[in-house]
């Protein structure tokens, strides 16, 4: 494994994160295909085993047991002090007023539950899962800041939003002497790019770690658009997310396949290593419901590829439809958009 510096921060994280939005109960009505705990221990054993150091979460990740699960099989199989741990707050928890969003009263109810679930006295990335169309972001990132100096959390993040609203939310913490954002969890892979119009040069230029979710298209990189899985019969989020572009995607899916080929190496390592040499990704966030699969992930981190084949892999690009960040005309539903 490689580490890096997250951003402009000291902190080392491995080059490889490992998403846990596949560990929970499936009981809890989150996702279907999520891994129980023995299951999913297997594989968090099996990434410490292999130098990963960052782990991503949520407190919506299956209600909550993602992060439960996750907490204790980091006590039970590292230190605490060797580890990089992210989770995130906005969407919806429970019933009534109150129970979602980034308010103040939200945050701080939203940071004390996940630390107790986690068994933890703080993470290390709190993480905003998308921008709040109903709260003040001086409000937020005020909280967020408390967030930081009670040391609940040692560095803040944010996930998929506009350009505009990323660079309001760093402009107000630094108005006002607030702890600002350090990294952005965004949806990036070869198929979906639209990020590097705005929000990767922006990333580049305030020196904001980009940490890609979906870094392999919901397996599409992996395994190609016809894949017959458990996941691939229950997730309509990949299809809301690919569906209306799959020929176009088709020709760059068969790249990949091409070269990969020829390299001698997987379709995974070869999407994940274009992501890591493309700046300012430092740490791609990947899910895993297979030992092998996660074994197949980090192998990316030893594969250089030339300026050639990038521009090749690049070339057939055509524009999608923006996926991630949220509309104010638009309830978000576990990682995808439903309009009003």
């Amino acid at each position: 494994m490689e580490f890096t510096k997250l951003g402009n921060t000291g902190m080392d994280v491995s080059k490889i994160c490992m998403g846990c939005m596949s560990f929970g109960s499936a009981k809890s009505g989150f996702h279907g295909w999520t891994l129980e705990e023995e299951d999913s221990r297997k594989i968090i054993k099996r990434a410490l085993e292999l130098g990963v150091n960052f782990f991503d979460t949520a407190n919506c990740y299956s209600y909550g047991s993602s992060e439960e699960i996750l907490g204790r099989a980091l006590k039970d199989y590292a230190s605490r002090d060797e580890l990089v741990v992210a989770t995130k707050v906005f969407i919806k928890m429970k019933d009534g007023p109150n129970g979602q969003g980034l308010s103040r009263k939200a945050i701080m109810q939203e940071i004390d539950n996940s630390l107790k679930r986690l068994g933890m006295d703080y993470v290390d990335l709190y993480i905003i899962h998308r921008w709040d169309y109903n709260t003040p972001i001086e409000e937020t990132m005020c909280a967020l800041h408390d967030v930081v100096k009670e040391g609940k959390a040692r560095y803040i993040g944010a996930s998929a939003m506009f350009a505009w609203q990323f660079q309001k939310a760093l402009s107000v913490a630094e108005q006002n002497g607030w702890t600002k954002f350090v990294s952005m969890q965004n949806h990036y892979n070869l198929i979906y790019r639209e990020e590097e119009r705005e929000m990767m040069p922006l990333c580049v230029d305030q020196k904001i770690a980009s940490t890609p979710y979906s870094p392999l298209a919901s397996g599409r990189l992996s395994r190609g658009i016809g894949a017959d899985t458990t996941r691939t019969k229950e997730d309509d989020i990949q299809r809301a997310k690919y569906g209306s572009t799959e020929n176009e995607d088709q020709l760059i899916i068969d790249r990949v396949a091409e070269i990969a080929e020829k390299r001698g190496i997987t379709r995974s390592q070869l999407a994940l290593a274009w992501l890591l040499h493309k700046p300012p990704v430092v740490s791609p966030v990947v899910g895993a419901t297979k030992i092998e699969h996660l074994e197949d992930s980090v192998g990316a981190v030893n594969v250089s590829l030339s300026a050639d084949e990038i521009k090749y892999l690049e070339e057939l690009y055509v524009p999608h439809r923006i996926t991630g960040p949220l509309l104010p005309s638009a309830d978000w539903v576990h990682g995808t958009q439903v309009k009003r």
